[in-house]
């Protein structure tokens, strides 16, 4: 079974929720590899740094909204700024990984901004 496929069987999930989920994931996933992408280089030093931080944050807020935190909204925010930053930061590398990552994070930004 996909993420999507599981996402779309939690119950009370909105679209816009499963949604956001799956881009807070699909950050994670893609922030990771670009951190360990980054790694070794000086000038790549911040991108790595932030990277992590939306990898922890996007995959914790994720996990807060399939299980119907109260406190999902505040992390939306916090989830959202981080990935706006993050892809400020990567737009400003060449590396192909950086611009994969300043994609996924742009749909991340707007559904978790949705979500706050």
């Amino acid at each position: 079974m996909s993420l999507s496929e599981t996402v779309s069987e939690i119950d009370h999930l909105s679209e816009e929720q499963r949604e956001c989920i799956e881009n807070c994931n699909e950050a994670a996933e893609v922030c990771e590899w670009c951190a360990d992408e980054c790694l070794g280089s000086e000038d790549m030093e911040e991108c790595a740094r932030l990277c992590r931080d939306v990898a922890d944050i996007a995959s914790l807020h994720a996990r807060f909204m399939a299980r119907d935190s109260q406190f999902s909204s505040q992390l939306a925010e916090a989830c959202a700024d981080a990935c706006e930053a993050c892809a400020d930061e990567c737009e400003q590398h060449d590396a192909d990984h950086c611009q994969l990552c300043v994609d996924v994070l742009r749909d991340c930004v707007e559904t978790c901004r949705d979500m706050a």
